[in-house]
């Protein structure tokens, strides 16, 4: 059954280098469950690990993992091989394998003007992708329903002895209605039961903020990887942000932190679809570039041909991405003095303004925050693309099994009613 927004998962953004500490008066049976997640959360994240590099990255002996991977490699979890390569003498210690051909998630991305569905294995690997154009005024709740046909379309191709574990669903906050206007909304509480109307049978799906997760898919798998206390910057019809605190995912009162792009930076600026004047994202968003480039602020597509035209040298182009770009420094500046990050990540469309305009954003960085809040602050682009709120679905989806893989209710064999 699909649940609604969720507060933080309780694995994802833990430490995978070693197994988190047995809570007091644990049976040996739980520490034995804390073990094998440990070793079936590394070898997801990192790829395919021989024993002897579990036995000391884990901290845990050479038979103890010889045994936890005997179980995993039973549940069909992992595979264990001998070595392509023997690269010293004596037996070669098996790798062992994450299943990612037979142990999947579904992720699913209700985008501004795009519906992307994917299968995702374990281990990170997409094993299909299917999208569709989202019509303006189109409802998340309604987004439901081509979703699922695209999900059933991508089942048909699957392996019978296949296990899904779960799915989860990103959905940006920001949409246009049927007369062109920006929408700005949360996360529709409606959405967990329209989720369990299409997907009655399996695990049920997780739903989240577009920007939280694929912040969450920078912080496990991108740019931000071991970096456990970053904010993530996603930009596309809005602004908001994806915060990371302590490794782990901050989401706020039923899902609505991170609306960074409705900060007042400018109190005598632009009317905002909020109700409110001068919010960040009126200053830095897409229209705002494209409004001071001399371009129709409701033409997207023309976002990349500004940001080409400034790479060429066109003065208009180069002075609207300058400005975009103080206005973006002005507000990372601030936020940074709030949360005090090691890292700034810029995603969706802020990653290529961030890019063109870095030397803007730095200056601002450079003069405004506290001296403690910006001498040990990274700026990066995101590295995961598009891709990143699917990758960051699936994380979600598979937290519940790697906390505790041999919880078999979690997964379900492709077909059946009931979880399996």
């Amino acid at each position: 059954m699909a649940t609604p927004v969720r507060s933080r998962p309780t694995g994802v953004g833990r430490n995978p280098e070693s197994p988190q500490p047995s809570v007091p008066g644990a049976s040996q049976e739980e520490i034995r469950r804390q073990n094998l997640g440990a070793v079936l959360r590394f070898v997801h994240l990192h790829g395919p690990t021989s024993r002897a590099e579990l036995t000391s990255r884990l901290g845990l002996n050479r038979s103890t993992i010889g045994a936890l991977a005997a179980d995993l490699v039973a549940s069909g979890l992992v595979t264990e091989e001998a070595p392509t390569t023997a690269r010293r003498a004596g037996r070669p210690s098996l790798v062992v394998s994450p299943r990612s051909d037979r142990v999947y998630a579904h992720a699913l991305s209700i985008d501004a003007d795009r519906l992307r569905a994917a299968r995702i294995g374990l281990g990170g690997s997409i094993l299909d992708l299917r999208e569709v154009a989202r019509p303006s005024g189109m409802s998340a709740v309604d987004a439901v329903g081509p979703l699922a046909d695209l999900v059933r379309d991508m089942e048909r191709s699957v392996a019978a002895d296949a296990l899904l574990v779960g799915g989860a669903v990103a959905v940006t906050d920001t949409t246009r209605d049927r007369d062109g206007r920006i929408l700005i909304a949360g996360v529709d509480e409606t959405l967990g039961p329209a989720l369990a109307a299409e997907f009655s049978a399996g695990p049920g799906f997780v739903t989240g903020d577009l920007a939280d997760i694929a912040g969450l898919a920078e912080h496990v798998r991108g740019v931000a990887a071991g970096i456990d206390d970053l904010i993530y910057l996603h930009g596309d019809l809005g602004i908001s942000a994806g915060l990371i605190i302590g490794g782990r995912l901050m989401i706020g009162h039923r899902g609505h932190s991170g609306k960074v792009g409705h900060m007042v930076v400018n109190p005598n600026g632009l009317p905002c679809g909020c109700g409110s004047r001068g919010c960040w994202e009126t200053e830095i968003g897409e229209a705002a570039l494209l409004r001071h480039a001399g371009r129709d602020p409701d033409e997207r597509e023309a976002v990349a041909e500004v940001l080409r035209a400034a790479a060429l040298g066109d003065t208009t182009a180069r002075q609207a991405v300058e400005r975009v770009a103080d206005w973006l420094g002005f507000g990372v500046a601030n936020l940074v003095n709030v949360v005090n990050p090691d890292a700034v990540v810029f995603g969706g469309s802020l990653r290529d303004i961030f890019i063109a305009g870095a030397d803007t954003v730095r200056s601002r960085l450079d003069a405004m925050p506290l001296p403690v809040s910006r001498e040990h602050l990274r700026l990066e682009a995101a590295a995961l693309g598009r891709d990143a709120v699917l990758i960051g679905a699936a994380e979600l989806a598979f937290d519940k099994l790697l906390a505790d893989p041999l919880n078999v209710g979690v997964v379900g064999q492709v077909g059946t009613t009931d979880p399996a």
